[in-house]
């Protein structure tokens, strides 16, 4: 493990809409250059990237046409070069979004395979049914688009062709099922080997890597597929030791034995739905999600816990994050963000900026790796009926250009986004004309920009609050109250009414110091927590 990332406060950076140096109304590269002495203030000290590849943008840039190369409206390979240094210089390291099982239909590689008349699957870096072939069952196979006749397997939209790393298991009926050492395989393991190592010679700290528990395809438990990601473990260990791999995977007990640093919580699972999803961001059409392996059989939990209404459970988040931390022991991280480009933000339906507080109050206490997606931290809404933008829409009713709106960085009809509002991507952008700016937040010190900053320095100078460190839940009703370390007790009330609780052991008048609070007071023993409110005290 790096020890480095058990300390890392991480914060996600959709570079299309975060900040645009070159007001044509797209962010860059340079943008975030400009905005990394606000992420240092902030404390923020990793950097997740979503990719910044050549691409159609058809997906958004996880439709990459060329690995190797920055997408020119970013900027070059110069400019992130110029960005990973920029921001060591204020103690924060990059992360870039790996998309490992996929590419573009427009990538080199594809317009070769599909124009390959004598399909040699010796050579395939696709997966293509052969010539003769009928187009196989499901209804996710697309037709060739070039010379070469047959079908191909696209990995998310149709036009995401899945880059063939062999099958798990044969089937004489699909001669096109290549077992993982075959040619195609084993070319596309050391492609991406290259790739992870072009970018963390430039000084990357590693990768997020994008539905990576697809690559091996008809992969029961994921065995082909976790030996693979363990032998690109190994490669990393032995030629970056300090660089990490984290997972979209939404299976810590999985994922981190398969090699990888730390694993997400998905907001599309059980165990975070639990907590958030109020119903009021993209709906809950999105459990039914494609069978990825990230989002597969996942269902809606019902209320959320963090409900002004106060009818929701945090037990089956517990439940799962004990199951996971008992799997996986201290040999990874579980990670949790706040949102991220996907799914809704905290700030949506009839929840409130007030009731952001508690959220990350309890991000940033819990021994999860803490995140945050840009935005979020000043709540920034959630806005539906936006128009699909760049594959936003995955079908209707779950369109994420609602979480994808531009940071709003200044006052003004723009968000200080950029002055050249009628050729942003992702306009209109909230039109609430009190939403909330940076530079608004930062000038009021009871605003939830400087409640995250102070949750955020915290959780840096407490060593009870560290990720991974010990917890003991001492109620999971209203208020959520429980241990760090034994030495620092967080009190959480997400719901509108005040909460109380007794607490099970004595202790002296002044034995408790308050280090954080935002209406909780502890007085005889007894935790008295207003609506929304959330607290942090020294034993």
């Amino acid at each position: 493990m790096a020890e480095w990332l058990r300390r890392a406060i991480a914060y996600e950076i959709y570079p299309q809409s975060f900040s645009d140096s070159g007001a044509d109304g797209i962010g860059d590269l340079q943008g975030i250059i400009d905005r990394l002495d606000y992420l240092a203030w902030l404390g923020v000290d990793l950097l997740w990237l979503n990719p910044c590849f050549a691409s159609p943008m058809r997906d958004a840039g996880y439709d990459v046409s060329d690995y190797l190369r920055i997408a020119p409206r970013y900027g070059s390979n110069s400019d992130l070069v110029n960005l990973v240094d920029a921001a060591r210089g204020r103690g924060i390291r990059v992360l870039l979004d790996l998309v490992a099982g996929h590419t573009s239909d427009q990538h080199p590689w594809f317009a070769r395979a599909a124009n390959d008349l004598s399909a040699d699957p010796r050579h395939d870096r696709y997966i293509f049914t052969g010539p003769a072939q009928p187009r196989p069952p499901g209804p996710q196979w697309v037709a060739s688009p070039g010379q070469r006749p047959g079908w191909y397997l696209p990995n998310f939209f149709p036009f995401q062709p899945a880059l063939n790393f062999g099958y798990a298991r044969p089937n004489v009926a699909e001669p096109w099922r290549q077992p993982v050492d075959a040619h195609g395989p084993r070319v596309n393991r050391a492609a991406l080997i290259e790739v992870m190592a072009q970018w963390l010679g430039c000084g990357v700290a590693g990768f997020r890597v994008d539905l990576a528990s697809t690559l091996v395809k008809d992969d029961p438990g994921w065995r082909e597929t976790a030996g693979l990601w363990r032998e690109i473990r190994g490669w990393l260990d032995a030629a970056f030791p300090d660089a990490v791999l984290m997972a979209e995977w939404n299976s810590p007990a999985v994922a981190v034995p398969a090699g990888f640093h730390a694993d997400f919580y998905l907001a599309v699972g059980s165990e975070h739905r639990s907590l958030f999803d109020n119903g009021g961001g993209m709906g809950r059409e999105e459990s039914a999600g494609p069978d990825t392996g990230v989002n597969a059989g996942r269902t809606s939990p019902g209320a959320c816990y963090f409900s002004a209404e106060g009818n929701g459970s945090p037990e089956p988040f517990l439940g799962a994050w004990r199951s996971d931390v008992a799997a996986i022991g201290d040999a990874g991280l579980i990670a949790m963000f706040s949102s991220d480009h996907d799914f809704a933000r905290p700030v949506c339906g009839d929840r409130s900026a007030e009731q952001a507080g508690p959220v990350f109050a309890f991000l940033l206490t819990w021994p999860t790796l803490p995140g945050i997606h840009c935005g979020d931290e000043i709540g920034m809404r959630f806005v539906p009926g936006l128009p699909d933008v760049e594959g936003s829409e995955i079908w209707p009713g779950w369109n994420r250009a609602g979480s994808r709106t531009p940071m709003q960085w200044d006052d003004g009809p723009n968000a200080g986004f950029s002055s050249a509002p009628a050729s942003s991507l992702y306009l209109p952008i909230d039109p609430d004309p009190a939403r909330p700016t940076v530079a608004a937040q930062r000038a009021e010190e009871q605003s939830l920009l400087h409640q995250v900053r102070r949750l955020i320095k915290l959780r840096k100078e407490l060593p009870a609050l560290r990720t991974g460190g010990p917890v003991q839940v001492l109620n999971s009703g209203y208020p959520l109250v429980y241990l760090r370390d034994g030495t620092a007790l967080v009190v959480i009330n997400p719901r509108r009414e005040p909460a109380s609780f007794l607490l099970p052991f004595a202790h002296q008048p002044g034995q408790l110091d308050t280090l954080l609070a935002s209406g909780v007071a502890v007085a005889g023993g007894e935790v008295i927590a207003q609506g929304f409110g959330y607290g942090v005290f020294r034993l």
